[in-house]
């Protein structure tokens, strides 16, 4: 079931409906053919699938040399200037020129980390026997680029009971403009609409609703529910990224031992 207003408060930026939530009947059935990527593993405690919250990676990497290039090309005008000129540039042209200097270099480093920070996956678990999902999740702040804290991996742990999917869909600055379709989870109050948190899901609204269904059979009916594929699972740690400069520098997925051991065990 498809609901046509909001549930949660407040709903998902672009919100489009929400998806049944976690121990309703699934809205779809999960098609091997049309998803990007088998699970990552299944048993019959846990399932992982794989998650990425950037759609295109190796763009950064290459952009960031010119925008540094460009941060240098401010001050530059302003030495030229004095030099030209033989006094002390206008304090109008300093000012331009500094803002450009940090915007530049906010624009760089912001690119950078994006690209080569972020982990090969994003993978979330779905524990059965614990009720339980873990998800290992790329924290980032726009507006503190050079941050330490405010960058890196968190594993976060949620009770498969406060979880409700949203389809998402809005136009993002691609050119002429482009729509962009997602599915994120929600992470609700226990026995309310009111949302404690909020996380990328999927890419596409048909491949979030069907993973969300496998998500959902799964916890619900176990591993004979899911659907075959032909396909073996990715091996994101060792795949051949030679040609992908930023997925080379990107951290391989470690969880932190506790959390892995008590993710994919029984209680």
């Amino acid at each position: 079931m498809l609901f046509t207003a909001p549930l949660l408060d407040k709903p998902a930026p672009g919100w489009k409906h929400d998806l049944p939530a976690p121990n309703e009947s699934p809205s779809t059935e999960p098609y091997p053919l049309v998803l990007s990527n088998p699970p990552n593993h299944v048993d019959g405690v846990y399932l992982e699938l794989a998650r990425a919250t950037m759609r295109v990676r190796g763009v950064g990497v290459w952009l960031t040399p010119f925008i540094c290039l460009l941060s240098l090309g401010f001050p530059a005008t302003v030495v030229a200037f004095a030099i030209k000129d033989n006094n002390a540039p206008p304090a109008s042209l300093v000012l331009v020129a500094l803002l450009g200097f940090i915007t530049a270099s906010w624009l760089g480093t912001y690119f950078w980390r994006m690209d080569t920070q972020a982990p090969r996956d994003e993978p979330i678990r779905f524990n059965r026997a614990r009720r339980k999902i873990y998800v290992y999740r790329f924290h980032h702040d726009g507006l503190r680029p050079f941050s330490r804290t405010a960058w890196g991996v968190r594993v976060d742990v949620f009770d498969w009971d406060d979880l409700r999917a949203e389809a998402c869909s809005i136009y993002g600055p691609m050119g002429s403009g482009g729509l962009i379709e997602t599915v994120t989870l929600a992470v609700v109050k226990p026995g309310t609409h009111q949302v404690i948190d909020r996380f990328h899901f999927a890419h596409e609204i048909q491949q979030g609703e069907m993973y969300w269904a496998m998500a959902q059979l799964f916890m619900q009916q176990g591993p004979q529910a899911l659907p075959t594929f032909t396909r073996p699972p990715r091996d994101w740690n060792n795949e051949d990224v030679r040609f992908n400069l930023a997925r080379r520098l990107a951290p391989k997925v470690q969880w932190p031992v506790e959390i892995d051991l008590e993710s994919r065990t029984a209680p």
